[in-house]
């Protein structure tokens, strides 16, 4: 058998994922707070990147010629200092003062101003307080941090007894001591006994109130024919009973919880145009205002002498040429994004929910010709400004259902109007609400009826109609 050995070209096509191209790919995803992040990093890191103030949203995206002011007097291959932020940026401040009677205002400000305190410190600080041996703290702690944000236990004690190598028991005993602290029903395994913590803490859990707990399930479908007989009380007590878990809080971690404010941004607005169809623009607030100071550049790398600083500033002026196109090839992307999605959806800015067609990713990187991925990421954490508010891209997108093509929104929101038009003595099963949208042109089954209804947190037609009796005084 001959053994030879052959030298063989071959042709071949592959995609090779540079770095610079998977971070357009990351850009392009990024929400603008996100990205705003990013940048300000780049901005600290990049010293022939300039933040642009004042400056429209078409020429942040072209470089231009600093003002004067704003470059250095030597040119050197360091960061510029970040500058101070103005009086109007800066939220609360009304003066600015200078030299070492800023620092001092500064240290006096951060040691007044007080922080807030999170459950896992407001519940350690009772712990220390509640017992001194070494191993019980150790189980309190690891307990302490383990409740979720709304300050309830969702782990398993025989899981956490054999994770810390103890007795159940001992788990047992410390979970009771941290269901002692402050708040009230912290560290309970469920919402029965959290509110049953509570009560006990004011006294107020008679054996006719532990049934009612028992039964959370009756008091979500309003059968309160039932617990009153079930807890033996009639109907005022029943009532008083029912006010007075209203009154507790289910979920008393959240009190130490950051106060988080989501407020949906819009990337892009959409306004009717005086000629009739929509006007879609770039909202300039979450543009990144960022410029390449090439005068900057030019200057510097005729002081350069040593190669290292060389190949710094190189690499300096390749990165930021590179981020200053793809935040303009990013917002641009965006821009055409949206108009096809407002194109598509033109029913939907017209006359509502009702109107919203499906539409899915591929509709809109067909039309656009873009592949679908990239449409994707673009409507990743994006958002669109309308008259009817901010809403989320993705919400444009959805599936059809029947012959008409049907957006699964729209037969949800039909669905809703559905109920909520319903007479107190003539309420809709799923079956008949299926029958109306076929009537309507929406041919679906009974079981996606229900599943709609569930996902819109609709009670079942018994429970609304038990409801509606409620309201109605006929308990």
């Amino acid at each position: 058998m001959n053994s030879m050995q052959r030298l063989e070209l071959r042709q071949g096509q592959s995609l090779v994922m540079t770095p610079q191209l998977l971070q357009s790919i990351k850009l392009l995803q990024l929400s603008h707070l996100e990205l705003a992040a990013y940048v300000e990093a780049e901005l600290e890191r990049n010293p022939l990147l300039q933040e642009a103030e004042g400056r429209s949203a078409a020429a942040r995206a072209s470089p231009a010629k600093p003002s004067a002011a704003s470059e250095p007097t030597t040119p050197r291959i360091v960061p510029r200092p970040t500058p101070a932020p103005s009086p109007t940026a800066a939220s609360g401040a009304s003066v600015r003062t200078s030299g070492a009677a800023a620092s001092e205002l500064g240290a006096d400000l951060e040691a007044t101003l007080a922080r807030s305190v999170s459950l896992a410190e407001h519940l350690e600080t009772q712990l220390d307080l509640a017992t001194a041996d070494p191993q019980a703290r150790a189980i309190g702690q690891h307990l302490i941090h383990s409740l979720n944000e709304a300050g309830y236990l969702t782990d398993d004690v025989a899981e956490i007894a054999t994770r810390l190598q103890v007795a159940p028991q001992q788990v047992e005993g410390m979970v009771a001591l941290i269901q002692s602290f402050d708040p009230p029903g912290i560290g309970a395994r469920n919402l029965s006994e959290c509110l049953s913590l509570q009560l006990k803490e004011r006294n107020r859990l008679d054996p006719a109130m532990e049934i009612l707990l028992g039964r959370l399930d009756l008091v979500a479908k309003r059968d309160f024919a039932t617990l009153r007989r079930l807890c033996g009380v009639d109907e005022e007590d029943l009532a008083d009973m029912l006010a007075e878990i209203r009154r507790l809080e289910p979920k008393p971690g959240l009190a130490f919880a950051p106060t988080r404010v989501d407020v949906l941004i819009p990337d892009v607005w959409v306004r009717p145009a005086p000629e009739g169809g929509f006007i879609v623009e770039l909202n300039p607030d979450t543009l990144p205002r960022i410029l390449l100071d090439r005068s900057y550049y030019t200057r510097v790398a005729q002081s350069v002498r040593n190669a290292t600083d060389k190949n710094f500033l190189s690499e300096c002026l390749q990165s930021a040429s590179w981020l200053t196109r793809s935040l303009d090839q990013r917002a641009q992307t965006i821009l055409k994004v949206a108009t096809e999605i407002v194109r598509q959806q033109e029913g939907f800015f017209r006359e509502g929910v009702a109107a919203l067609r499906p539409l899915t990713l591929k509709d809109v990187a067909e039309k656009i010709d873009m592949h679908e991925s990239t449409v994707s990421r673009v409507v990743a954490n994006k958002a669109v400004g309308t008259a009817r508010g901010s809403i989320a891209m993705k919400y444009f997108f959805t599936v059809g259902l029947g012959q008409a093509g049907h957006s699964a929104e729209a037969v949800r929101h039909r669905i809703k109007q559905l109920v909520a038009a319903e007479m107190p003595g003539a309420v809709l099963s799923d079956d008949a609400i299926a029958q109306k949208l076929k009537v309507d042109g929406i041919e679906i089954a009974r079981r996606t009826v229900a599943k709609y209804r569930e996902i819109l947190q609709i009670p079942s037609s018994a429970d609304r109609r038990r409801m509606r009796k409620f309201q109605a005084g006929r308990v």
